[in-house]
């Protein structure tokens, strides 16, 4: 099965939720252009609080489509964008890739993965129970992140829904991805 975007979706607010939209602009070392969280360093308020000199680790948020599935064996209704992300994908393991990885997104642009999103309490202000959902714990007791993955933007472009997303994953040693 080949990667494709299923939708992408921007916010210029400070919103839980994103608005899905035909396209997205992806401006290089700043993020999703329009959206509240683009910026050098981090736009997420509460590490804005933290240390508003931070690096913006968080430029770009993706998910993958098929967790939208799983939650819905679960009961629970989310669709593109409602988690905040801006690009959703289909045919892709976003969670097994390792940091560093570089995506290829349509004709020209590019995100490297910097590590798994850290969901908050709004989740759970969103759907009810929906943070114990994405945050299980595997067979050993620890924290499995299933809310996507974060990345910066190394080659801006414009990303639209139907493109497709080739993946160039970095030498070895490879490192897991950990919570940015």
């Amino acid at each position: 099965m080949s990667s494709i975007v299923v939708s992408v979706s921007r916010s210029a607010a400070h919103n839980f939720t994103k608005e899905p939209r035909p396209s997205i602009v992806l401006v290089e070392g700043l993020g999703v252009e329009g959206d509240a969280h683009s910026g050098t360093t981090v736009q997420h308020l509460s590490r804005v609080r933290a240390d508003p000199t931070q690096p913006n680790l968080r430029q770009v948020h993706l998910i993958h489509a098929e967790l939208f599935e799983e939650l819905a064996l679960k009961g629970f209704a989310v669709h593109a964008g409602d988690l905040g992300e801006n690009i959703t994908t289909n045919g892709l393991d976003l969670l097994d890739l390792p940091e560093g990885t570089l995506l290829r997104v349509g004709a020209d642009a590019v995100i490297k993965v910097t590590g798994l999103r850290n969901p908050c309490l709004q989740i759970d202000r969103f759907q009810t129970g929906l943070l114990k959902a994405v945050l299980p714990r595997d067979s050993k007791g620890h924290v499995v992140r299933k809310a996507g993955i974060m990345g910066v933007v190394v080659m801006g472009g414009e990303v639209r829904v139907g493109d497709s997303i080739a993946v160039e994953v970095p030498a070895k040693p490879h490192r897991p991805l950990a919570r940015v």
